[in-house]
């Protein structure tokens, strides 16, 4: 009898060990990471402007949905629960105002199917649902309609549908403008698409010079003629997107999520992984945006761009392309901004934990069955012994 209780229990002790070590990872795991996050607080005239003065922004990349060509079923269940539960946290722990997915939302967008699509979307809406007190604003991304070169109208206008906005817009909230740009398009070539969004960009250009004028005189050279131009509030936008503007390399990054030390001196090629110095020359000068955030390069990096305009890379929020996620928490007031990172649970600690979990417990079964085989020896000892003396 007492050997089967002790067999009972360890088997408890087993299931115990295993329901507590995939609990942690798989859902308590997110919730100190996250809750070490904070919102940054924005100085205005030496003032702290907090409460309903400033937006609260939360700004993540690179989701990468796999797709069902090149998407093993294993990565996608994986990956996209880490997502999942790494999101829905962050809006229970943080509750942002509005969420920005600086493009590359599929990771196969570029090709599926309308079928294959369909499926992808329905996950990204499970995976990134809210409430209504959150805004969510999806820019596109060159895996999301395809590179320059396999773009067209209707890759952009299904991914348009979906999201059911443009993608070159501005977005106005609290008196901030947060400008939206459709980055794949600005070849400069002279594509449809490409002179579609140019145009655009020059009237949001226009009209927001148009309302910087009427408050201080004499802004920017797009302000000749303001009759019938849209009014935003007057401040400088924060410029969203998904490849970053013009840069060499990586080689002035830092941080423990910059690029890895080997690949950071590898050039960048215009057009490819950056917008070309002509885009990002005419980007500048119509908005002269006081903060550009980017994604595409899946690593963290601050670039200071003709010595006044920062620019913030955001790394992948995906476990599959960087072993620790992050994204971006933005308070934004009108005239002010103050940032600060959010470092997920690495995907290495995960593994750890449960490496270590299996072979703790392993261990545990180990002994009992050593115990278990010893006590079955002496008990067939001394029933031998029994048997020699009748």
């Amino acid at each position: 009898m007492p050997r089967f209780g002790a067999t009972w229990a360890v088997a408890l002790l087993l299931v115990a060990g295993l329901g507590s070590t995939f609990l942690f990872c798989e859902y308590l795991i997110y919730f100190p990471a996250i809750f070490q996050c904070a919102w940054p607080v924005v100085a205005s005239h030496g003032r702290a402007a907090g409460g309903d003065d400033a937006v609260r922004a939360m700004v993540l990349s690179d989701t990468h949905l796999l797709g069902a060509v090149g998407g093993h079923w294993f990565d996608k269940l994986r990956r996209e629960w880490q997502m999942e539960r790494a999101f829905q946290t962050a809006l229970w722990l943080l509750k942002p105002e509005i969420v920005f997915i600086l493009g590359d939302i599929f990771d196969e967008g570029k090709w599926s199917s309308q079928k294959h699509w369909e499926d992808d979307v329905r996950r990204f809406h499970r995976m990134f649902r809210h409430s209504t007190d959150t805004e969510l604003v999806v820019l596109v991304g060159n895996h999301d309609i395809g590179f320059h070169y396999e773009m067209d109208w209707f890759k952009l206008q299904r991914f348009e549908k979906v999201f059911n906005a443009s993608s070159t817009r501005m977005v106005t909230k609290k008196g901030v403008n947060f400008l939206l740009v459709n980055s794949v398009a600005l070849h400069g070539d002279g594509c449809p698409i490409c002179q579609s969004v140019e145009k655009e960009l020059i009237r949001l250009s226009k009209d927001l010079n148009c309302s910087l004028q009427s408050s201080q005189k004499g802004v920017g050279s797009l302000t000749e003629n303001c009759d019938g131009a849209q009014t935003y509030p007057p401040s400088y936008p924060i410029m969203l997107q998904h490849y970053p503007l013009f840069r060499v390399s990586d080689a002035g990054c830092t941080g423990q999520d910059a690029a890895p030390a080997e690949e950071r001196h590898l050039l960048f090629r215009e057009k490819y992984d950056v917008l070309s110095k002509e885009a990002s020359q005419r980007l500048l000068q119509w908005f002269r945006p006081r903060l550009i955030l980017s994604g595409h390069t899946h690593s963290g990096c601050e670039v200071l761009h003709e010595n006044k305009y920062v620019e913030i890379s955001v790394p992948s929020f995906s476990w599959r392309n960087r072993n620790n996620p992050s994204f971006i928490l933005a308070s934004v007031s009108a005239q002010h901004h103050a940032l600060s990172k959010c470092f997920l649970p690495e995907e290495s600690t995960v593994i750890g934990v449960y490496c270590s979990a299996g072979a703790c417990l392993l261990l545990l079964l180990l002994l009992h069955c050593l115990c278990l085989k010893g006590l079955l020896q002496c008990l067939s000892l001394c029933l031998l012994g029994k048997h020699k003396s009748l």
